[in-house]
């Protein structure tokens, strides 16, 4: 492990994870720690369990920078795992912050396909099971199914989570370890303190009104994995279904053409009725 960064989500996360790799980093990112390590984590985020150091050194001693969540939760005890590690805690105007992340889950709740995997997916279940220890141990807020994005609407739980882990990193991390950056900087001071050269390209921009959550769907295995299982589950229920209508319909034919049949005839006979008796009226 090179580079831990502590920065929260919707901070240029996702731009730091291209220009990591862009310098050379082998780069694990939200997913990725799921795909990965999701028992792990699991199991260190959920009540009455937890984990240790050597449970970090074990996980990401072949990977050689992390990015997102849950890692960024976790900067310290993985820095203590890799004593060696720089910390890039990337930062952003609070309000901007704020604005960006309900705009990102915004577009995660009006992905019905996104939601509904989760609920018949059997990896689906387990990255929400993983995904709300992660809220819960973040913001001290709960996801009751994968359609709550209710949590997102509590401002002020929010933003002091943000703010406090800003300036725990802050005062906590060795000076001469971390570098406080906004990647609206671009590579200058993020490859001086990696002691990599300048790359001639512009610094990356990902993630812009939180579109990397279509790319993801199309692309990253977990997300692909999930969508195959639910398409399976679904398919296996469709065939349930349509097997237990044949024998409802077989078990009562009879009976069910000649209560359609009489239902017809009601239909017709006060349709007739009604129009003989429309005529017939002075």
């Amino acid at each position: 492990m090179k580079v831990i960064v502590a920065g929260y989500a919707k901070t240029g996360t996702k731009s730091m994870v291209v220009a990591l790799s862009e310098l050379g980093f082998n780069v694990y990112d939200y997913l990725d720690h799921y795909w990965y390590h999701g028992d792990k984590w699991t199991k260190i985020l959920s009540p009455g369990s937890g984990g240790d150091i050597e449970d970090f050194k074990e996980m990401y001693e072949s990977v050689d920078a992390i990015t997102d969540g849950p890692p960024y939760l976790f900067w310290e005890e993985i820095l203590q795992a890799f004593p060696d590690a720089k910390v890039i805690l990337t930062t952003r105007n609070e309000e901007k912050w704020y604005k960006s992340y309900c705009g990102q889950y915004k577009v995660v709740n009006e992905n019905f396909t996104y939601k509904f995997m989760q609920l018949v997916s059997p990896t689906g279940w387990n990255y929400f099971k993983y995904f709300n220890y992660f809220v819960m141990s973040r913001f001290g807020l709960e996801m009751k199914h994968p359609f709550d994005f209710s949590f997102v609407n509590n401002e002020m739980v929010l933003k002091k989570a943000f703010r406090q882990h800003t300036q725990y990193c802050l005062q906590n991390c060795p000076p001469d370890k971390l570098l406080v950056y906004d990647v609206r900087q671009g590579w200058a001071p993020l490859c001086e303190f990696l002691g990599k050269e300048i790359p001639d390209k512009p610094f990356p921009h990902e993630n812009v009104a939180g579109n990397i959550v279509d790319k993801l769907m199309a692309t990253h295995p977990a997300a692909i994995r999930i969508q195959r299982e639910m398409k399976f589950t679904i398919t296996i229920l469709s065939l349930g279904l349509l097997f237990g209508v044949c024998k409802l319909y077989k078990a009562n034919q009879g009976a069910t053409f000649r209560k359609m049949c009489s239902q017809l005839w009601d239909f017709i006979g006060v349709k007739l009725f009604s129009r003989l008796s429309s005529r017939s009226s002075p």
